[in-house]
Order: structure tokens, then C-alpha cells, then sequence
């Protein structure tokens, strides 16, 4: 069944993510990685805007940048524009972090998606994507597209 063999893919890519950091002696989870991510091609957005861009619910992603913040990952300001809303950043440490990080997870995704070609990965990413463009809006934290400027 479907449901049964996307768990299981996750589980798998979480393991395999998370031993690849621990062999690099780097404490960072997926989530934590996709806000950085998301961050740096996104600066100052605000918390819900940025668990919006990597499809995780308000709460969690509270937790997630409490500990991108205690790792001096990430700063939180008041927003210029709404005293109450937090902008988020990422810090000096938080962009080299993710520079040396990405390398290891572009590498990765081959062990995520073992025993398949090249050919097949793409076609498998292809209909992954498909997938999740189609269910988007039956998540529970469906996924955001960066709203353009101007």
C-alpha cells in the first residue's frame, strides 16, 4: 500500500540522514537543515511564513528555531512592520553551517533512493513531486510557495 511504503521511504530517509551528520560530527536534523535552507534564499520572514515554505505545522516549527536558536544558528528580531510578529535570520555560524552541510546532503539523496538508476530517481522525483503538488492541500501544513515581490 501506498501510505505504508511512503512511511517507510521516510524512515529510511531519516536514518540515512541522520547517520550521515552524526559520521560528519554535525547535530542537525532534516527539519532544522530545510529552515536553514529556507532561510537563506528567504531572509527576514517571519516564523509562520517560513513553516509554511517547508510545509511544517506553527508549533513545531516554534521548537525547530528554539534550537536553531540556542545553536546560534539563527537570530529572531521584531519585525519592523508588526511589533509582535518575529523576523527570522540566519547568522554567520547558521550560513557556514549550511554550506558545509549541503554538499553532504546532495549526496545523500542517491543512498535515500537506493536501488534505482539515475533514470529511475529522476523519474521517481518526478512523481513524487506530482504527488505531493496534487495532496498538497490535504495536509495538515499543506506547503507555501514564496510569495513574489513587488
Amino acid at each position: 500500500m501506498a501510505g505504508h511504503l511512503i512511511r517507510r521511504l521516510n524512515q529510511i530517509s531519516v536514518s540515512v540522514f541522520a547517520d550521515r551528520m552524526k559520521e560528519a560530527g554535525i547535530d542537525l536534523t532534516q527539519v532544522q537543515f530545510g529552515a536553514l535552507l529556507a532561510l537563506s534564499g528567504n531572509p527576514d520572514i517571519d516564523q509562520a511564513t517560513l513553516a509554511g515554505l517547508i510545509a511544517h505545522d506553527r508549533v513545531t516549527m516554534g521548537a525547530v528555531l528554539d534550537r536553531l536558536q540556542n545553536k546560534g544558528l539563527i537570530e529572531r528580531r521584531t519585525s519592523p512592520r508588526d511589533r509582535r510578529a518575529k523576523v527570522l535570520k540566519l547568522t554567520a555560524k547558521g550560513a557556514a553551517l549550511l554550506e558545509r552541510v549541503t554538499p553532504i546532503v546532495w549526496a545523500l539523496q542517491t543512498d535515500i533512493l537506493a536501488g534505482l538508476d539515475e533514470a529511475e530517481r529522476a523519474e521517481m522525483l518526478r512523481l513524487m513531486q506530482k504527488v505531493t503538488d496534487a495532496g498538497n492541500e490535504l495536509s495538515r501544513a499543506p506547503l507555501q510557495k514564496p510569495k513574489q515581490a513587488g
